[in-house]
């Protein structure tokens, strides 16, 4: 591979990194380089898998060294993820990608609204707070997020925060934190079945990882050191790029 190439992918994932820990939809990025680079869009879709899954794993330890993250507690609603991103990733190339898109622009451009007509209930620090044992609902609801995260990924960050921080009353750093830890359990099991079909490019998942893993320690560090309120600023932005390139405004 080319150092301009290599370079690409270093850097593209590092900017994914911080996008994907702070908010969501850093796929936007890496997806479409991964595809320049030749890659069918399937072995894009589980080679970009190996960046998620040690970005996260960085996301994790720096969250639990700022004592954001509570793996006793936390790992409740991963269980549901879990499940949900199997049988999405087993579905992957059965579904109709394009109404799909449809579909999530229409859900995000709805979450925008809501993050940004009501504020308090994003910026509201709720400091000490665990997650309780879920509901029955909040299992529905986290099962269905990790489907389509199994199927896809981009943009998955924006529905764990708003199932988070609308559906089981956490702020938005802590809720930030336990999506990235989320997201890290369920890649392992998706990433694994990409790899079963021989659908990941393990060297360039490499290569883009050392970005994504730089990028997800500069997004922890700003998220716990802004606080909810700049966080907030960069998931309304990230969203509405996001929105943008689903509607197809960017080609």
């Amino acid at each position: 591979m080319e150092w301009y190439l290599i370079l690409a992918l270093i850097g593209t994932g590092i900017a994914a990194g911080f996008i994907n820990t702070t908010a969501g939809g850093g796929s936007m990025l890496t997806l479409p380089l991964l595809m320049f680079l030749g890659l069918p869009a399937n072995v894009a879709n589980g080679t970009n898998r190996v960046a998620i899954l040690l970005q996260n794993v960085i996301g994790v330890q720096t969250f639990r060294k700022k004592q954001v993250l509570e793996l006793k507690t936390d790992y409740k609603l991963a269980i549901p993820a879990i499940i949900g991103s199997i049988i999405g990733a087993l579905v992957a190339v059965e579904i109709n990608v394009e109404l799909l898109k449809n579909i999530i622009a229409g859900l995000m451009v709805l979450l925008l609204l809501v993050v940004v007509l009501k504020p308090d209930v994003w910026i509201r620090e709720r400091a000490g707070s665990t997650l309780a044992k879920p509901t029955v609902l909040q299992y529905i609801i986290f099962f269905f997020i990790g489907l389509y995260g199994g199927f896809i990924q981009m943009g998955v960050g924006f529905f764990l925060l708003a199932g988070l921080v609308l559906g089981c009353g956490q702020d938005l750093v802590r809720a930030n934190a336990i999506k990235v830890f989320i997201v890290l359990i369920y890649t392992v099991f998706s990433l694994g079945i990409f790899i079963y079909n021989k659908q990941v490019d393990i060297l360039a998942g490499l290569i883009l990882a050392a970005g994504n893993m730089f990028g997800a320690w500069l997004g922890v560090n700003f998220t716990v050191k802004g606080g909810a309120k700049y966080v907030r600023y960069v998931l309304i932005l990230a969203m509405i790029i996001v929105i943008l390139n689903l509607f197809g405004l960017f080609g």
